[in-house]
């Protein structure tokens, strides 16, 4: 099945067209609160394991309770850089608009964006394997593999709350007039 003529675009990607979302006035003011409620709700999620763990008490049955360690945090740590370095970057100059002239700051900043989106899928990647050599393997009770849980959904919480915020900033804000002739 191929689409009409009529309808195809050669600069098409995708076969279907990504749903357009109008939320008005204020989807900029939006995305960012929500992308501020995704990063508060991670970290929110990751330290409560932690103190969690802290407190955990040793059962008079094995296994051992587990805690969470440095080991656990690391993850997190990278997907935080991976945020920031994401959040830093100017998205005039990765897209080489505004007369910036020069070709080399908009390499500079696609690697820049690749290095945070890097260490993003990084953080994600070693949380599942925190999660899985950790806590699954050594069968451990649901209240200890918690702590593995909350860890991968922190890392997933702060990568859409990075992909959040970005496409809430590319936005034209409320505040701007696009005037052409």
């Amino acid at each position: 099945m191929s689409l009409p003529r009529s309808s195809y675009d050669p600069r098409r990607v995708c076969l279907n067209p990504f749903p357009e979302f109008t939320l008005g006035r204020h989807r900029r003011t939006i995305g960012v609160y929500l992308a501020g409620a995704l990063f508060a709700l991670a970290n929110w999620t990751f330290l409560d394991a932690a103190i969690l763990s802290a407190h955990a008490k040793k059962p008079l049955d094995p296994p051992p309770p587990v805690h969470v360690t440095f080991v656990d945090w690391v993850p997190g740590i990278c997907s935080l850089l991976g945020f920031f370095v994401i959040v830093l970057i100017d998205k005039d100059r990765v897209r080489g608009e505004e007369g910036l002239g020069d070709s080399r700051a908009v390499w500079r900043a696609r690697l820049f964006l690749f290095v945070g989106f890097a260490l993003m899928a990084g953080g994600l990647a070693g949380s599942i394997t925190v999660l899985i050599l950790k806590y699954i393997l050594e069968e451990y009770p649901e209240q200890f593999t918690y702590y593995g849980y909350a860890n991968v959904s922190q890392n997933v919480a702060l990568m859409l709350s990075a992909v959040v915020l970005w496409i809430a900033t590319s936005s034209a804000s409320e505040y701007e007039y696009n005037l052409t002739l």
